[in-house]
């Protein structure tokens, strides 16, 4: 059968929730749905990285940044 899932509760800026809700309506998904996909991979990335300060220090570049870095 499936799989057992916990709920969560989390608290975040009413802002914040309000994107992810657009994001989450454009993307055709639940905001639990989207929520438990981010937790999913942050968690991943922070075991990865070792400690939330080395996790910080990365940074992903956007499309605008990686075209301005190629001279595109």
């Amino acid at each position: 059968m499936g799989e057992w899932k916990a709920p969560i509760s989390l608290r975040v800026r009413q802002d914040l929730r309000r994107e992810m809700e657009k994001f989450a309506y454009k993307e055709r998904r639940k905001l639990g749905n989207l929520g438990e996909m981010l937790l999913e991979w942050a968690w991943a990335q922070l075991q990865a990285a070792g400690s939330t300060e080395r996790l910080l220090k990365f940074k992903i570049r956007s499309k605008e940044d990686k075209g301005r870095a190629s001279g595109k």
